[in-house]
């Protein structure tokens, strides 16, 4: 548990900090709410596994990127080891507890966060009225249209239904795809359609009262089905500290993607949520050595006194989403490459933060290769620069550990060999261990 340390002369000029932590024990937290602690079990992964991460996390981004692995199935295989993914994607989709919508950019939540999440459909946003006047500009009365369609038909692909607006020669400024799937996009955006996935990833839309047993969000938000915008941010607040262990203000918006100042009138700020969540016994104020502002730490946070956990972690990782709480927790300066010109990449195309005990030491660019089989291990990094209060791992033991989890992730992608190409800091140290 965690150790009460005096509290520091900055945080009592603050008024609100009652504990101090050190870094290592912060980051010991992190992971442990992150299900990334300790080593894996080895037990059977399944529906009870997928729904117990949902719960907890409230979020698992989508990302269409497959170079490795999808960004999906990626965070129960850091945690859990091999699984079906066909397994996951039958109960996100068709189990009835969980729901699409924009939770941490595309993402998938637990079926009770969905009243919450009303927020985001019905939220204005410069996106959903850029969408809507192009759209009525170009093809007056298409949302309409599209949503009648789905409503009678659903669920329904884009391709179903292009016939009501068929592509001409010109497509104005908007993405250079079809109108009909601007208008779905905007019609899911805006809560009037649910969605759910078919096995290449392919988006269906559907009723709102067929999939979430709920009628569709009014665009304007009048006779809501929700909860209100400040309930909403109150509580996907509250839950992101759950999932989070511990944090700063701004850790804990950017999990749901929260704004710091909310636009809705009446609904509390950044701070305001976290004092709401401190007064009523969810949290309290933490001091951390080497933050420079002020955390919450969840009530019932455990540090596990030692982090044992190995996991190679998808750039969609929680852990990974906010690139300023990685690089304060664990020294790491991270950006996925995949859109730099190859000429300015640093550490490869799609590089993997590789996670030991409680310490970032490596970075590793992984592509399945799956027509030829292999895992190919383009590039392999250490992390050069020191975390507070952690051991310096040697260049032996961090190949070894990461060789165990290349075999594991290359046998749960069915790819029957490993690669390693010569290149990165630790590239020969990776090729002698695998």
């Amino acid at each position: 548990m965690v150790t009460i340390a005096p509290v520091s002369e900055r945080a009592a000029r603050v008024n609100l900090v009652t504990v101090s932590l050190s870094a290592a024990q912060a980051r010991r937290i992190f992971l442990h709410a992150q299900g990334l602690s300790r080593r894996r079990s080895g037990r059977a992964v399944g529906d009870s596994q997928f729904r117990e991460y949902l719960s907890r996390q409230g979020v698992l981004q989508l990302d269409s990127v497959n170079v490795a692995a999808r960004a999906h199935y990626m965070p129960l295989f850091s945690r859990h080891g091999s699984y079906s993914q066909a397994g996951l994607d039958a109960w996100l989709w068709d189990s009835g507890e969980a729901f699409e919508h924009w939770g941490h950019e595309a993402s998938v939540m637990p079926r009770d966060l969905l009243h919450a999440m009303h927020l985001k459909m019905t939220a204005s946003s410069n996106w959903k009225t850029r969408a809507r006047d192009y759209l009525e500009a170009e093809r007056p009365g298409l949302i309409e249209q599209v949503l009648d369609a789905v409503e009678a038909a659903g669920p329904l692909t884009a391709a179903d239904i292009d016939h009501l607006a068929p592509r001409g020669a010109e497509r104005g400024t908007w993405w250079d795809r079809g109108h009909v799937k601007d208008a779905l996009d905007h019609l899911f955006m805006t809560g009037q359609v649910a969605v759910s996935r078919r096995g290449n990833f392919a988006r269906t839309y559907n009723s709102t009262q067929r999939v979430w047993d709920l009628p569709p969000a009014a665009p304007d938000g009048a006779g809501a089905w929700g909860l209100s915008h400040g309930a909403a941010r109150q509580e996907l607040f509250d839950r992101a500290i759950t999932a989070t262990g511990v944090g700063t203000v701004k850790d804990l918006l950017d999990h749901f993607r929260l704004q710091l100042t909310p636009r809705s009138p009446g609904a509390l700020g950044g701070t305001a949520l976290a004092a709401s969540a401190v007064e009523r016994g969810l949290a309290q104020w933490v001091d951390v050595d080497g933050w420079d502002e002020p955390a919450l730490l969840a009530a019932g946070a455990e540090d596990p006194g030692r982090a044992t956990g190995v996991a190679l972690l998808s750039p969609f990782d929680p852990v990974c989403w906010f690139r300023p709480r990685l690089e304060r927790m664990f020294g790491m300066e991270y950006r996925i490459e995949i859109y730099t010109p190859e000429a300015k990449r640093i550490y490869g195309y799609y590089t993997l933060p590789f996670l030991m005990g409680d310490q970032m030491v490596g970075r590793f660019d992984l592509k399945a290769d799956r027509t030829a089989g292999v895992l190919r291990v383009q590039s392999s990094w250490r992390e050069e620069r020191a975390v507070a209060g952690a051991r310096r791992r040697s260049d032996g033991e961090i190949a070894e550990a990461v060789a165990g989890e290349l075999e594991l992730m290359a046998q749960w992608l069915g790819l029957g060999a490993i690669e390693v190409v010569e290149r990165g800091n630790l590239a020969q140290a990776t090729m002698s261990a695998t």
